[in-house]
């Protein structure tokens, strides 16, 4: 692979991940911190978090995006 391939993936990796980082934050101000589904339980110092509603909304979003985009 030449420089520029990989350069290019990088840009590509990085715009994605801003991406991401932004809709997390996003997310987070419309109030999607926990949404009914996710199961949260613990005792003591030991706390666990599992996020089956998020999970399936980001799915779901993911889904219906890449669709529209890869759409032929």
């Amino acid at each position: 692979m030449d420089a520029s391939r990989i350069g290019r993936a990088l840009l590509i990796v990085a715009l994605v991940a801003g991406v991401a980082g932004g809709l997390l934050v996003a997310a987070s101000a419309l109030g999607l911190r926990r949404l009914p589904g996710d199961v949260s339980f613990g005792k003591g110092n030991v706390r666990v978090y599992v996020p089956l509603a998020t999970s399936i909304l980001v799915s779901v979003v993911a889904t219906v995006v890449l669709n529209l985009l890869f759409r032929r």
